[in-house]
């Protein structure tokens, strides 16, 4: 169980007890969704507070933690408490993901010295369990449902914004909780922008259209991205996509479990690279995927840890022509011990529309 997981640190690190108060560390600690609330875990006690908008919701869903209403009180005050009769010393804050304000004001008013949790539980979300990967794939079957529907609106004249709209409605309609991210759908000059904004611009005969879109289900992303083609390509538009391709290629073979991030980046980039292409492809090849859309491990240039098994990471090296156009294809990657399992099902040759 993840309390036990977590209860575990507790053995290894120098505090006593931890305070989780963002809306990712809560989810993971306890399966359940809320804008409030905070988990105060000790070798003793787990404790989900929330307030009353959620406390019967909570009560329902959590089954390995105590929830309570803090009524009138501050969540400070209640944890004051467990602190008090646990006799703790040390508890540990998420330093990473409360501001300089939020650190320093829940350190004050707890009764024990804080201390910073660091990485620990992004550490621990790194290496997925069985149900994880099961709603990361659940998810990525939404959007590549989704996909396959929004293929028959790419058409001259439609403006990206509509393509973008259309697949927020798709895969919220097929069951999404939320989008993973805001889509990026991008055509003509405009793909040559990695994290483009959709704009009015209307799809013309000729544009390459990048969609990288993903979303949530139970609190768990998907990430996918899909270069399409409208009316025709050049010889020039096809040899891009196909090199973009065999980089994610040589990169999917190349990883697996105790590989470092940066040499999966490596084997990929090499294939951009001695196309002629190296300075297009400005970005890493993956990232972590799970309850954060970015997250641990990283798999680039800056990734000289190895990846461990249960570790999901993004494939999506591209090249882009400033002015011109731009190319990427994203699939994700379940890594294990003797290579990994791509969960991305939607087909990548070119798609001509």
């Amino acid at each position: 169980m993840r309390r036990d997981q977590l209860r575990a640190l507790l053995h290894q690190a120098p505090y006593d007890a931890m305070v989780l108060t963002s809306e990712i560390s809560r989810r993971y600690a306890t399966g359940f969704h809320s804008t409030a609330g905070a988990v105060y875990l000790s070798a003793q006690q787990a404790v989900f507070f929330t307030d009353f908008r959620y406390t019967e919701a909570a009560q329902a869903a959590i089954h390995d933690m105590t929830v309570r209403d803090i009524g009138g009180t501050s969540y400070a005050a209640a944890i004051n408490a467990l602190i008090e009769q646990d006799g703790v010393q040390r508890v540990a804050l998420e330093d990473r993901t409360l501001t300089h304000a939020d650190y320093t004001t829940w350190a004050s008013a707890l009764h024990a010295t804080a201390m910073r949790l660091e990485d620990d539980i992004e550490q621990l979300r790194v290496c997925k369990e069985d149900d994880e990967v099961g709603k990361i794939v659940a998810a990525q079957r939404i959007a590549e449902r989704a996909f396959d529907e929004v293929r028959n609106d790419i058409k001259v004249g439609v403006t990206e914004r509509e393509i973008a709209a259309r697949l927020t409605y798709l895969m919220l309609h097929y069951g999404a909780e939320n989008m993973s991210f805001d889509p990026i759908v991008v055509s003509g000059a405009n793909s040559s922008k990695p994290h483009g904004v959709p704009t009015d611009k209307p799809i013309a005969a000729g544009d390459l259209v990048t969609m990288d879109f993903g979303c949530i289900v139970d609190g768990y992303c998907s990430d996918m991205t899909r270069t399409v083609a409208v009316g025709y390509v050049t010889d020039e538009m096809q040899t891009v996509y196909d090199t973009v391709l065999n980089a994610q290629l040589a990169g999917i073979a190349a990883c697996k479990a105790g590989v470092s991030g940066q040499a999966v980046d490596a084997a990929a980039r090499a294939v951009i690279t001695e196309a002629g292409y190296g300075a297009a492809f400005g970005h890493g090849f993956g990232h972590g995927v799970g309850l954060a859309i970015h997250e641990a491990p990283i798999a680039g240039p800056r990734g000289e840890q190895p990846l461990p098994a249960g570790s999901i990471v993004t494939a999506e090296p591209g090249i882009y022509l400033p002015g011109r156009f731009g190319v990427r294809i994203e699939d994700m990657l379940y890594v294990i011990e003797d290579g990994c399992i791509d969960l991305t099902e939607a087909p990548k040759t070119l798609c001509v529309l």
